[in-house]
C-alpha cells in the first residue's frame, strides 16, 4: 500500500479548514464557560473523518461519472487526479470514504448518547449531504449552499453543542462567517470547471449566471462577510474584538480584483483562487481569535 498516494487522495491541502471552522464553536463555548478537552478532541476527530469522507467520495463519484476526465486540474479544483491516473482501485477508494463516514457518524452517535439527542439531526444532515453531494445536490443548484451549511453553521454548532449540550444564537451568529466563506470558496472553484460541469449534467450558480455575472456575485459575497461582522458588532450580537477579522482585507481585495478582471482566464485566475483560500482560512481563524480575545477585554 502506497501511503503517500492514499494521503494525496484525501486532498490534504484542504483539511486545515476543518479544525479552523470547528474551533469557532469551541471558542464560543469557552467564552460561555464550557470547555472539555476530551470532547473537543473527539469531536475534532469526528469532523475530520467527515471531511476526509467528503473529499474522497466526491473524487470517486466524479471519476465514475467521467467528470474528472474532462476537467482541467488546478491546485484548487478538478479533483486529486489519483483515480484518473490509475494509482488506486476505485472500489477501495469508495470503501475508504464510506468507512470514514461511518466512523465519523459513530462519534456523532456517541455524543447523542452522552451529551444530548439533539445533535442527531445535525449529524444526519451532514451525513446525507456528504454522501449525496456529488450525485444529487450538485444537480439542483444547491451545492454551494450545502457546502457553506456544512462548513459553517452545522460544524460550528456541533462544536458548541458537544461542549454545552445546547444550541444558541450566540454560536449561530459567528458561524455565518465561515458559512459564507466556504460557500464562496466552492463558488469560485467552480469557475475553471464550468464547461465540464455543464456536460456532466451539473447545475450550479456559476453555470446559471455565467462567468461575468458570477465574478460580480463573488465580490458581493465577500463584501457580505465583512458587512455581517460590522452589523453584528454594532448590534452587540458579537464582541467588538471580532473586528480583528478585518486584518484579512488584503486577501479579500487581491482576490476580488483578480476575479473581476480575470474570471475567464484560468491561468490568471489561479492566483485569485489562492488568495481566496488564504482569505477563508485566515478569516475563519481570526473569527475564533476574536471570540477568545473578548474574554480578555
Amino acid at each position: 500500500m502506497n501511503l503517500k498516494v492514499w494521503f494525496m487522495e484525501t486532498r490534504p491541502s484542504f483539511l486545515l479548514l476543518t479544525p479552523l471552522v470547528f474551533s469557532v464553536g469551541l471558542a464560543q463555548a469557552y467564552v460561555e464557560g464550557s470547555f472539555n478537552v476530551f470532547r473537543a478532541l473527539l469531536g475534532l476527530a469526528g469532523v475530520m473523518l467527515a471531511h476526509l469522507s467528503v473529499n474522497v467520495i466526491n473524487d470517486y463519484f466524479d471519476y465514475k461519472s467521467g467528470l474528472d476526465l474532462k476537467t482541467r486540474r488546478t491546485p484548487f479544483s478538478g479533483g486529486s487526479g489519483i483515480l484518473p491516473a490509475g494509482l488506486l482501485n476505485p472500489r477501495d477508494v469508495y470503501l475508504f470514504a464510506v468507512g470514514c463516514l461511518i466512523l465519523g457518524g459513530s462519534i456523532g452517535v456517541y455524543f447523542a448518547l452522552t451529551t444530548g439527542w439533539m445533535i442527531l439531526p445535525l449529524v444526519a444532515v451532514a451525513a446525507f449531504t456528504i454522501y449525496f453531494y456529488t450525485t444529487f445536490l450538485t444537480h439542483l443548484f444547491v451545492g454551494e449552499l450545502f457546502a457553506g451549511l456544512n462548513f459553517g453553521p452545522l460544524m460550528v454548532m456541533g462544536g458548541y453543542f458537544i461542549q454545552t449540550g445546547r444550541y444558541s444564537l450566540s454560536a449561530l451568529i459567528p458561524s455565518i462567517v465561515p458559512g459564507i466563506l466556504v460557500g464562496t470558496l466552492l463558488f469560485l472553484n467552480e469557475f475553471p470547471d464550468v464547461e465540464a460541469d455543464r456536460t456532466a449534467g451539473r447545475r450550479n450558480a456559476v453555470i446559471s449566471l455565467g462567468l461575468a455575472r458570477s465574478s460580480k456575485v463573488y465580490g458581493l459575497l465577500i463584501a457580505s462577510t465583512y458587512t455581517w461582522v460590522v452589523v453584528c458588532v454594532l448590534l452587540r450580537l458579537m464582541p467588538g474584538t471580532m473586528l480583528i477579522t478585518f486584518v484579512t482585507l488584503p486577501f479579500a481585495l487581491r482576490a476580488t480584483r483578480s476575479v473581476l478582471k480575470d474570471y475567464a482566464d484560468i491561468e490568471r485566475l489561479i492566483p485569485a483562487m489562492g488568495a481566496n483560500v488564504m482569505l477563508v482560512l485566515s478569516m475563519t481563524g481570526t473569527t475564533t481569535l476574536g471570540l477568545l480575545l473578548s474574554t480578555l477585554i
